[in-house]
């Protein structure tokens, strides 16, 4: 077990190195010239230049790549170029919307989405099942901006029982924090619990299909006994995997809903960047995303410790 989770941790190293170039290639390799389009059509060639100096773009390529991969080991993602604040400043300030938007998605959508894959599984064929299975698939299709108008349109303004848009921080009280971030959070819960749901059912009706659920029926166990304590537990793999697999897809979400719900969180800080052309906040943006997704995939490797006995031994 030891050397597992010690391999898993030293191959973040590469690949947290590969996602920097990458993100440092993008600022390159796209039309035009960063700074012009910075510095917007009616600046002059002095503003360009400047701007060129502050980014380190009139330096070489290579000492460009030195200077960049150097201020992001000290957690340094340079300054804005539309409001000249720190991007790492502007990114903490926007922490706690999107923070609090994904920790309240992921846990509404396994609460929801295990007990109904484990059920449709359960009472394969059965009606519910079949509304599992639609559910499922509409949940995954549907664009999360239109969940969220819809939304917005039932419960804020005909119901008037939640807030139409906007946040208010854990500072306010969890209460008023909740209210406000219940649409946001059910909207990106419709497409996570969709895929997390199917997930489960399928692989639940793998495990119900073995030997030992068949020997566990054939010597009396009851019905609960064989899900809880035979068929649940070995299901965790590929539950947690997909889980983690599909942060990805949560921060994509979050980008559109923050928006729609007018949430000043990372990906609306993501979206006032690019329409702004302040490549240094959409740069460091990248960085964050990346990283997180390394670190939500490492953890899903290390979990494999606690579910699969291979590992452990």
């Amino acid at each position: 077990m030891s050397n597992f989770v010690v391999r898993r941790l030293l191959s973040v190293i590469p690949i947290a190195f590969i996602v920097l170039i990458t993100v440092f290639l993008l600022l390159h390799i796209g039309p035009g010239d960063p700074a012009a389009l910075i510095a917007g059509e009616n600046a002059t060639r002095d503003q360009i230049e400047a701007i060129r100096e502050r980014l380190f773009l009139d330096r070489p390529l290579l000492e460009q790549l030195y200077l960049y991969l150097s201020n992001v080991v000290r957690f340094d993602l340079g300054q804005s170029a539309y409001s000249g604040f720190p991007v790492v400043q502007l990114i903490l300030q926007r922490v706690e919307p999107t923070a609090v938007l994904a920790l309240s998605t992921l846990t509404l959508s396994v609460l929801i989405a295990v007990p109904m894959g484990v059920w449709g599984a359960w009472r394969a064929g059965s009606a519910i099942d079949t509304f599992l299975i639609v559910a499922s698939v509409v949940g995954f299709s549907v664009p999360v901006f239109v969940i969220g108008y819809v939304l917005v349109d039932l419960f804020a303004l005909r119901a008037g029982w939640l807030p139409v848009q906007g946040y208010k921080p854990l500072s306010s009280g969890l209460w008023n924090c909740l209210r406000s971030i219940t649409l946001p959070s059910i909207t990106l819960a419709f497409l996570f619990s969709a895929l997390v749901a199917r997930i489960t059912r399928a692989t639940m009706l793998e495990v119900l299909a073995e030997d030992y659920i068949r020997t566990a029926r054939a010597k009396g166990a009851k019905n609960p006994r064989i899900l809880i304590v035979h068929a649940l537990k070995n299901i965790g793999v590929p539950v947690v995997t997909v889980v983690g697999t599909s942060f990805a897809a949560l921060l994509g979400g979050v980008v559109i809903t923050e928006s729609v719900f007018n949430i000043p969180g990372m990906g609306r800080l993501t979206v006032d960047a690019i329409l702004t052309r302040d490549y240094p906040v959409v740069q460091g943006v990248l960085i964050v995303f990346s990283f997180v997704l390394i670190v939500v995939n490492l953890l899903v490797d290390l979990s494999y410790a606690l579910f699969d006995p291979r590992v452990r031994q």
